[in-house]
């Protein structure tokens, strides 16, 4: 695949596993990897709750904001992840932890303190 996007980092809050159409390897990884990760890189973001998103830009120090509001990963005709035109060969997905028993209301902003952590997980089609 010469036009996988090897510059541009594809990061959101979610990934549809129903998108899996080919050998995907999924791996949990320390929140400062993926800040690393995105140090001087572009990031293609599909970022879908808008009540996590400022302060998940808070905690990568990165802006997570998509082009369009709730954009939608699509697939290649080789089962790629492609958002706005660009294919890429990984995602990554950094997701709240909520206090237990805690979920934000529909609109409601999600504030730092109701979030006691962070998972991320790395999907790769490598």
């Amino acid at each position: 695949m010469d036009n996988i996007a090897q510059q541009k980092v594809l990061i959101g809050n979610t990934f549809p596993l129903g998108l899996a159409r080919r050998r995907i390897t999924i791996e949990p990884f320390p929140l400062g990897i993926l800040r690393d990760h995105l140090d001087g890189r572009q990031v293609a973001s599909f970022w879908g709750h808008a009540s996590t998103l400022a302060v998940a830009r808070d905690v990568l120090g990165v802006d997570l904001t998509p082009e369009t509001a709730r954009p939608a990963l699509v697939l290649n005709e080789e089962g790629y992840p492609t958002l706005n035109g660009t294919v890429f060969d990984e995602v990554w997905v950094l997701s709240p932890d909520y206090q237990p028993g805690y979920r934000p209301q529909i609109g409601e902003e999600a504030t730092r303190s109701r979030i006691v952590g962070w998972q991320v997980i790395r999907l790769s089609w490598k």
